[in-house]
């Protein structure tokens, strides 16, 4: 390669992207999960488990010198100079911000059956599946069907959105989201005073599924997905459905997730009106024994 060595190069392949924007752009960093981040220039572009994605133009690499050459616009040679630590990158622009984005739920697919057997194959019970079909807050987008899990506000009006991805690991948030109303499945009765709370839509599912496989009746909980570890969402439920008196915190047995389960408690317990109300706040995390999250120990 003219220009570079192939020690150059390998050098380079050396760093991650994570890696490199904490060392020389610490301020283009946001968090928007627990192991995730994004870009403030990108907001779709993401970067997790050594891998970064750029949602909205659907490229994505694992190195530094990925993102220099398919993002910054580098060339080759002058990435890999950069990276080498021979050239400093070229000052990224900033774009003024963008105005927020209005919702707007994908293309719905008439028959979702990429959904179900998807689903089917994470183990929910098809009933379950069938309700929340039936009820639409979950679907199939007609452009790559994915499932598409609704979060609706007491009137029933859709007012958020998260995709899953039902061939591969994509995940992502539909623009314009209200995080205050998150994907649930509502108990039968609207006095129920039950509330399991997950942190994704599939381990709330799965909850209802194991529910039932236990032969109790699975629509005597009120089951919450929060994406994420997040209080906002459950304190906009808890107080949307003043019956609720007792939680069942079921987060992932990590340590993002036990660190969520006391961070939720916490913010029950700062509400004047919840900490009066709600008597009852368990921490429930899946036994380590059957994995990490409810979905795991529902397939193992």
């Amino acid at each position: 390669m003219p220009g570079v060595t192939k020690e150059q190069i390998a050098k380079a392949k050396e760093w991650d992207l994570l890696s490199y924007l904490q060392t020389f752009e610490p301020g283009e960093l946001k968090r928007c999960g627990p192991h995730e981040y994004c870009t403030r220039t990108h907001d779709s572009l993401k970067i997790s488990n050594g891998k970064w994605c750029w949602n909205s133009r659907q490229i994505g690499g694992r190195t530094a010198l990925d993102y220099l050459i398919k993002v910054r616009g580098m060339d080759f040679v002058g990435a890999v100079e950069s990276l080498c630590g021979y050239r400093s990158p070229p000052p990224q622009a900033r774009k003024a911000p963008e105005p927020a984005k209005a919702f707007s739920l994908p293309e719905a697919k008439f028959c979702p059956s990429s959904v179900v057997a998807y689903l089917q194959d994470r183990g929910i019970d098809s009933e379950i599946i069938r309700a929340c079909l039936n009820n639409g807050s979950l679907y199939e987008s007609r452009k790559y069907q994915n499932c598409v899990f609704v979060g609706k506000d007491p009137e029933g009006r859709a007012r958020s959105a998260s995709l899953r991805g039902t061939r591969d690991r994509f995940r992502l948030e539909v623009a314009g989201s209200d995080k205050r109303y998150s994907f649930h499945l509502p108990a039968a009765s609207p006095d129920c005073r039950l509330l399991a709370v997950a942190e994704s839509p599939i381990d709330a599912l799965s909850l209802a599924t194991l529910m039932k496989r236990a032969g109790n009746p699975w629509q005597d909980f009120h089951y919450l997905s929060l994406g994420g570890t997040a209080p906002r969402a459950m304190l906009q439920f808890l107080h949307d459905h003043p019956k609720v008196t007792k939680i069942s915190l079921c987060l992932d047995n990590d340590k993002a997730g036990m660190d969520g389960m006391k961070r939720l408690e916490q913010a029950v317990r700062e509400d004047p009106e919840l900490s009066q109300r709600v008597k009852l706040v368990y921490h429930n995390p899946p036994k380590a024994e059957f994995g990490k999250d409810y979905n795991e120990m529902l397939c193992a």
